[in-house]
């Protein structure tokens, strides 16, 4: 993939040959670039930050998939730095300003951050599809220590795969007739850096697209024919046979429905996530295809600034998504900033509770701590007796079973 910020080498002065005469950004070109990145990049470095921070500070937040969304955070905010404040120092002065270390490291955290985010983005897409085609595997194969695993390896495989670039990347002298200025550039033509782009091309752009396409198309076909999976509903009835000494709190279908529609909430999310990447990233990765093929290559100035502005929309947009389709990173963002009056934590469904018990009794390996996204997202909980959090997980059981022997709720 092409750089960001770097300039073509074949369009640098051989020798001592000039350029011709320099002639500077329109005004309006640089308020309008200035203005729409600052307030892109602004505005996505202030949510992803976010979204970071309500998963670390808030217990019920650490989920399987909400790992995965802090390390495309994580990526998204290296774009947005990396890519997006360079972009802002050139319209305002015309040259590179960082200088040669500046040059080498701002390139590889450009192609870290990018590459990243499409490893992040597989690695949920595959997480959803266990999560809702295989619920058995899942709650062994999708659990919290499992995906911190899996973002360590992303991480160690791009960092290795770019320092490449640390020896690719130069500053060069643009030679004017006026003026002579300072880019940051590739060392060699763009011709032996093809290999390059098409590899990038292919391995973070198409193939993680394909994938999405293929596994999305099943989880819809999933979702859409058996709308929930049978463990939750087996290990339902299990607990209902061993709890024939109590009455059911609420019906089984109801929590059923909810977990449903909370499964289907978060895919719907992650989907365009997903969606939103391949076309924001389209019009950048198509130009540095069809350039490979033209002499000399297509380098419009607003063109250019349109594509490098929806870069910096794919990195910012996500936080957006997470708050207009999640009810539980809605409240967090709005915990967060101290939005709204204060409320106490709602009390939580002792039905709810007693099926995650024994989803999570029913499992020989890691916590399934998956099923905390689904079960966090339910419904407004309506039992009294039994406030959320009051016993761990492994405790609730012999809990809620002498308090439902005790006292007679009505479902």
């Amino acid at each position: 993939m092409d750089n960001i910020t770097a300039v073509d080498n074949d369009t640098l002065a051989p020798h001592n040959h000039t350029l011709g005469v320099w002639t500077d950004y329109t005004i309006q070109y640089k308020v309008a670039s200035i203005f729409l990145v600052s307030l892109i990049c602004g505005l996505g470095i202030v949510g992803n930050v976010m979204v970071i921070l309500v998963v670390l500070t808030t217990k019920h937040m650490r989920t399987p998939t909400n790992c995965y969304l802090v390390s495309l955070a994580v990526a998204d905010l290296m774009v947005l730095i990396a890519a997006g404040l360079p972009n802002i120092s050139e319209a305002l002065f015309g040259q590179w300003v960082y200088g040669y270390a500046g040059c080498l490291g701002i390139t590889y955290f450009q192609y870290l951050g990018i590459n990243a985010s499409s490893c992040s983005i597989t690695a949920f897409t595959v997480e959803r599809y266990i999560a809702i085609c295989h619920p058995i595997k899942a709650q062994f194969l999708c659990t919290l220590s499992r995906a911190k695993r899996i973002i360590l390896v992303v991480w160690a495989f791009t960092s290795v795969y770019c320092v490449m670039w640390f020896f690719l990347s130069d500053t060069k002298a643009l030679v004017y007739e006026n003026v002579v200025l300072s880019t940051c550039a590739y060392k060699v033509s763009r011709y032996y850096y093809l290999p390059i782009y098409f590899t990038d091309f292919a391995v973070f752009y198409v193939l993680p697209l394909m994938l999405a396409t293929v596994l999305y198309g099943l989880i819809a076909k999933i979702l859409i024919l058996n709308p929930l999976p049978s463990d939750i509903k087996e290990n339902t009835k299990k607990w209902k046979k061993e709890l024939q000494g109590g009455r059911i709190l609420t019906s089984t279908n109801s929590s059923s429905s909810t977990t449903a529609v909370s499964r289907r909430q978060v895919t719907k999310m992650l989907a365009v996530v997903v969606i939103l990447f391949g076309l924001l990233w389209m019009p950048y990765r198509t130009l540095v295809v069809v350039n490979s093929f033209l002499d000399p290559v297509y380098q419009d100035t607003n063109f250019l600034l349109f594509c490098r502005l929806c870069i910096y929309l794919n990195s910012a947009i996500n936080p957006v998504i997470y708050n207009a389709m999640s009810q539980k990173f809605r409240a967090a963002f709005k915990k967060l900033c101290h939005c709204g009056p204060w409320r106490p934590e709602k009390k939580a469904s002792c039905s709810v509770q007693l099926t995650y018990s024994v989803i999570k009794e029913s499992s020989n390996g890691d916590s399934p701590d998956h099923f905390t996204t689904e079960m966090d997202e339910m419904a407004t909980p309506t039992n009294p007796f039994l406030p959320k959090g009051t016993l761990p997980a492994s405790h609730k059981r012999s809990y809620e079973d002498s308090r439902l022997s005790a006292r007679v709720v009505k479902a």
